[in-house]
């Protein structure tokens, strides 16, 4: 009798025990879903930095837009554009990759179009707009909407009382796929004898990569993408894993970086959609710039 009430016990732990274990195993598995649901955010964020100067007496305001690759944002791109829309700034940017080579034009076109309506905008161009073969009638497109497309030149304009400098370079790829193309180089040379350096000048360029070449033209602010924010982050530990042209654990994934005489702000950009990695812990971003 007690060796049958000790086989029921036995047999009563067991099944405990190995409920248990499948409550474990559940929870684990709730826990890397939720992990995966709050890592993989793809929804849109802004990001706002505060830059200041001795050069500008009136403060304004940049929204600077990068690696769009033809995403979509809402009906007419309506997430995006009210974000923007939020922040009223005084000048759009638009740093390169906003077309992309294998999606169509379709949201980038509408996005521009509605941008150049309301704001004064730049445009420099990315690689993919190079990658696509298809880059002067892109180039035709985004100036068909008045939009100051930057390759090698620098626009001074009035913002808020005061001059500010507005430079941008064409990707390095033109160099590459444009017969008569021009390197980084040969670029930064010819703004650097057109700019006027008493004015807040900035310059807008695709890569960050280049960032020592540019620090060397004395710039107060450098504005790029590319970099996709190194596509896998851990915050406060690792701010990327792999970025385009810098390889595993890239020097400039996104972010401020400041340094003497200037400072470089990456976007971690916009693409979520044609991505074969999933971004993690790397939403999706507008950055805005307040000069003071």
């Amino acid at each position: 009798m007690e060796q049958d009430n000790q086989g029921i016990i036995d047999e009563v732990s067991k099944d405990i025990i190995k409920s248990k274990k499948r409550k474990n195993k559940l929870i684990a598995l709730i826990l890397v879903v939720l992990l995966i649901l709050i890592s993989c955010d793809f929804r849109l964020k802004t990001v706002k930095y505060t830059i200041d100067s001795s050069k500008v007496e009136n403060s304004f305001k940049i929204a600077l837009i990068t690696d769009l690759h033809g995403n979509t944002y809402g009906k007419n791109q309506s997430t995006l554009i009210d974000a923007i829309d939020k922040e009223n700034p005084d000048v759009v940017l638009l740093g390169g990759d906003i077309f992309d080579d294998k999606i169509d034009y379709e949201e980038s076109e509408e996005t521009i179009a509605i941008l150049s309506k309301k704001y004064k905008c730049y445009y420099v161009t990315g690689n993919h707009e190079y990658w696509s073969k298809d880059v002067d009638n892109i180039i035709s497109i985004v100036k068909s909407y008045g939009i100051t497309v930057l390759e090698g030149d620098v626009d001074t304009i009035n913002i808020n009382g005061q001059q500010v400098n507005i430079c941008g370079v064409a990707d390095p790829d033109n160099y590459v796929y444009l017969d008569g193309g021009e390197t980084l180089e040969t670029q930064m040379k010819r703004i650097n004898q057109r700019v006027n350096r008493e004015y807040y000048t900035l310059l807008l360029s695709h890569r960050p990569e280049y960032y020592d070449l540019y620090s060397q033209y004395g710039f107060d602010l450098v504005l790029s993408g590319h970099a996709h924010g190194g596509q896998w982050r851990i915050p406060g530990i690792l701010n990327g894993l792999y970025a385009p042209d810098q390889g595993l654990f890239p020097k400039y994934a996104g972010g401020l970086y400041e340094y003497e005489g200037g400072t470089l702000i990456v976007s971690r950009g916009l693409d979520r959609e044609g991505i074969k990695v999933p971004r993690i812990f790397n939403r999706p971003e507008l950055v805005i710039i307040n000069v003071k």
